[in-house]
């Protein structure tokens, strides 16, 4: 096989998706689409609230035609649960208020916007339909906030809050604690893989814990469907946890016998395919996680940049590593 010539797992990913818009409480509202980014819609008493934006304005478009078929509430906020830019880059297209951030997420954007953005696109052309209707430069938050801030929106009390590590360094949730519904981002998917290339491994299980002490009764996950009973909320939680401990402890098994990279992978692609394979883009994610899991068993504290070279050639390395040899 020559890797070096190999896309990327999601460039082959064309198929449209089936577009869920789900009420899960008083307030709360998913858009989802079988594995693909969600957004989550908070509608107050005097305005909404959006939690991710889609990749585009022009995708963005499609949630703001289904909140329209049930309130004409201005659109005052949206809340970026972290900076990569399937996440913020449709931002323009409700013309908040104002966008709303954790100060780790607005310092990740100086840091590694603009690399994140060009990774991003380069991987996944089918998330960023009509990029270019994103306006030029990257997308800022207008409000930072640390630990905690409280909206009122209206009578109706949304928390933001960052709870820890995991998905990245500035993780946010949105929390309505009246209806003890949550909006995760990606610290827990369900059905779908994590992606962790920019992970803390180490904090991320902890990190959960907090999200599970809430106690939500319903949770819009990062990825995945919209979870909406305890039960269900518990499988997303504990599953996004299995994956992520089972996948560092793997990493640092081969490290600590002085495995490279690559057969580190394909000991962990063997560890994992055989549970997780079947969740939505296990084979596009799993070079990123391991690659970063890697970095942070060896004394990486920190995760480097991912820029579209560096995404190329790690590709080119591992993309064949799997004993299947079937990343697709």
């Amino acid at each position: 096989m020559n890797t070096a010539t190999k896309s990327f797992a999601s460039q082959a990913d064309l198929e449209e998706k089936q577009v869920s818009f789900t009420q899960l409480s008083a307030h709360a509202w998913a858009y989802t689409a079988e594995g693909d980014p969600n957004t989550g819609i908070v509608i107050g008493d005097d305005c909404v609230l959006v939690v991710d934006t889609q990749a585009t304005p022009v995708m963005a478009a499609d949630v703001i035609r289904r909140i329209r078929e049930v309130t004409d509430k201005p659109i005052r906020y949206v809340v970026l649960s972290h900076y990569h830019a399937v996440r913020v880059l449709g931002a323009s297209a409700y013309r908040p208020e104002h966008i709303i951030a954790s100060q780790d997420t607005f310092d990740l954007i100086v840091e590694r916007g603009e690399q994140d953005k060009a990774s991003e696109i380069g991987r996944f052309p089918r998330l960023f339909r009509n990029v270019e209707s994103v306006p030029p430069g990257l997308t800022w938050p207008t409000l930072t906030f640390t630990g905690k801030m409280t909206l009122w929106l209206g009578k109706l009390e949304v928390q933001l809050l960052q709870l820890g590590r995991g998905h990245t360094k500035g993780d946010t949730v949105v929390w309505l604690p009246e209806e003890r519904t949550l909006f995760s981002g990606d610290l827990v998917e369900f059905g779908a893989t994590p992606y962790a290339g920019d992970a803390y491994f180490e904090d991320w299980p902890a990190t959960l814990g907090r999200l599970a002490a809430l106690q939500p009764a319903q949770l819009v996950p990062g990825r995945g469907a919209a979870l909406g009973a305890p039960a269900q909320v518990k499988a997303g939680l504990d599953g996004t946890r299995a994956f992520v401990t089972e996948l560092y402890a793997a990493v640092k098994a081969g490290a600590a016998v002085g495995e490279d990279l690559n057969a580190v992978y394909r000991r962990t692609y063997a560890a994992l395919q055989p549970r997780y394979g079947q969740w939505v883009i296990f084979d596009h994610c799993l070079p990123f996680d391991v690659t970063r899991a890697f970095d942070e068993a060896v004394g990486h504290r920190d995760p480097r940049i991912w820029t579209a070279e560096r995404d190329r050639q790690m590709w080119a390395s591992l993309a064949s590593g799997a004993q299947t040899g079937t990343l697709r």
